[in-house]
């Protein structure tokens, strides 16, 4: 399965933007998928995870109450399909932003997933 991750870019403080995580390959399974993200000189930090059948999420502290990870439909393509809205941005959450497939082990460590993608670059401007 690879995964890519699409959706980033500038956007000013308060603002809003939703990110795309879309598999392609084997998807025949459905997995569970998070988010980390990642700043220079900083290891990738846990932003969101949501179970398989998107019925449980789990989020950092820090983006608690401000972004939602949801998925697509759970059928063809779309399923493995992972968004994550971001709203109340914060110029702290300009980073690099990755997905990747959880596994095991606990969700907030980046040993815990892997087929990552791309990430995509947002950048929060005041």
């Amino acid at each position: 399965v690879q995964l890519q991750a699409s959706g980033g870019g500038l956007v000013q403080v308060g603002g809003s933007l939703r990110l795309t995580c879309a598999s392609s390959g084997h998807t025949s399974s459905q997995y569970a998928m998070g988010w980390f993200r990642q700043t220079p000189g900083k290891e990738r930090e846990f932003v969101a995870l949501i179970s398989w059948d998107g019925t449980m999420t789990y989020y950092g502290d820090s983006v608690k109450g401000r972004f939602t990870i949801s998925r697509g439909i759970s059928r063809g393509s779309a399923k493995n399909t992972v968004y994550l809205q971001m709203n109340s941005v914060k110029l702290e959450d300009t980073a690099i932003y990755y997905c990747g497939i959880y596994r095991s082990g606990s969700y907030g460590y980046t040993d815990s997933y892997d087929n990552w993608g791309q990430g995509t670059l947002v950048t929060v401007s005041s």
